[in-house]
């Protein structure tokens, strides 16, 4: 089988991908805006440019990664060639998102096909506009046989799930990921699973505040906190919590003015169930900034709570949404008390300019992928492998690893016969004793 000629084929679908998303990207913005008020930049930066990115990178280099590994053979084969084959792993089945749901759909659907797989790609029910626009670009660009797209609602996912893959990608929640989990081990199915959890972030004394607080609110608002990497709540230095909060505020209506309601820059809660269940969390919570909320429109405005209790909803469940905890630490001893109970979170920050500190952060609390000095801006290097870690998921895509991610690597030894040493075939004798002497050299 010519299997440099089923690349180039593969290529040039993806080179049509990418035209149709050029052709519809108008059309991508108006879905996302329809279904929550995702603003025009925010689709485009975080959606279609990510989706774009991904292509290009895949389309340059998938030819190189198919190709046959060569790999240092071992001597004790010797004369012999060792060489990886990454082939695909058949029928996939790819379950995606509502927070980013053009992004989070196409980006392993790409790295899928790209590896030569059958993709059967199941978009979220809580975006209607976007996966039916995505249904129809991938009509308009794949054969039926290679990747299709089904809209329905969580009990098609529960209908697909029941059904033999070859693999599964899920993204979504942490409870949902169980059941995705659960599903595919009946058969064995090997899964990636991007979760969430709890994303910590650190804020010490050093350096600027200001700029400290600009990057946080960012990362955390930005799509309304319906992010899997936000930070989901705040640890700060007992001395500066005073000046963080007064800057944090600032930034707040430096960004979405006075009014976030009326501000064209910030999205929507996705549903009216999602509006609920954040607001319940906010009950008998000490608002410092924000709170208010609109159910018929789905808006919740960026909010400030000050010092929940750790027994709180709040602090024992992903937040999801533009609520902003703040807690202080005086010590180390402090973040290890509060962070190392929960669940291992998908991301982690640390904002200091104190190298021991932030040294001690990476080696002392684990975690998915992170930034020092920033908050969510790792996802977008396509070379950083994107994924959790315990709770927060299992495996890792982007770039070259969405590709690995999706193939099969077949290992193979090719054994030259012009030389056979007959020291491994029995009679054994006293071939042992030799043996060890050798590999004492070795």
């Amino acid at each position: 089988m010519d299997y440099s000629h089923l690349v180039e084929n593969r290529k040039k679908t993806l080179i049509k991908l990418l035209n149709r998303i050029d052709f519809y990207e108008s059309e991508i913005i108006d879905a996302l805006y329809k279904d929550f008020k995702k603003p025009p930049f925010e689709a485009f930066v975080t959606e279609i440019n990510i989706v774009r990115d991904d292509l290009k990178y895949i389309i340059k280099n998938m030819k190189s990664w198919a190709k046959p590994e060569w790999v240092l053979p071992s001597l004790l084969n010797f004369p012999s060639s060792d060489y990886i084959y990454r082939e695909p792993y058949g029928k996939v089945l790819i379950i995606s998102p509502w927070n980013y749901p053009f992004q989070l759909a196409l980006s392993p659907v790409i790295a899928a096909f790209a590896a030569g797989n059958q993709v059967t790609l199941k978009p979220s029910e809580l975006t209607p506009n976007t996966s039916s626009l995505l249904s129809k670009i991938i009509r308009e660009t794949f054969d039926i046989q290679e990747v299709v797209a089904v809209l329905g609602d969580a009990e098609l996912a529960k209908s697909l799930l029941a059904k033999k893959w070859d693999y599964i990608f899920f993204t979504g929640s942490v409870n949902v990921g169980k059941k995705v989990y659960e599903a595919a081990a009946k058969h064995l199915t090997p899964v990636t699973l991007e979760l969430g959890g709890k994303n910590p972030c650190i804020v010490d004394e050093t350096g600027s505040i200001a700029l400290k607080a600009k990057r946080i609110v960012w990362g955390k608002f930005i799509n309304a906190g319906q992010t899997c990497i936000a930070p989901d709540f705040i640890l700060v230095k007992s001395e500066v919590k005073d000046e963080f909060l007064k800057h944090v505020i600032a930034e707040i209506k430096k960004a979405y003015g006075d009014d976030p309601h009326l501000s064209p820059d910030y999205c929507r809660i996705i549903n009216k169930n999602n509006w609920q269940r954040l607001t319940r969390l906010l009950q008998d919570q000490n608002v410092l900034y924000g709170g208010t909320s609109d159910e018929d429109d789905c808006y919740l405005a960026p909010t400030v709570v000050d010092q929940p209790s750790l027994k709180s909803e709040l602090m024992k469940e992903e937040i999801f949404g533009p609520l902003l905890p703040i807690l202080t630490y005086a010590t180390f001893d402090d973040l290890k008390r509060i962070i190392l109970p929960m669940e291992k979170p998908l991301s982690l920050y640390v904002f200091t300019e104190n190298s021991h500190f932030r040294e001690r952060c990476i080696q002392q609390f684990s975690y998915g992928g992170g930034c020092i000095n920033d908050s969510i801006i790792h996802f977008g290097n396509h070379r950083l492998p994107f994924g959790g870690v315990g709770n927060s998921g299992i495996g890792a895509y982007r770039g070259k690893r969405s590709f690995d991610t999706f193939s099969h690597q077949k290992t193979v030894v090719k054994r030259k016969n012009w030389l056979d040493i007959p020291f491994r075939y029995a009679p054994y004798g006293t071939k042992l004793k030799r043996l060890k002497q050798i590999l004492k050299w070795l």
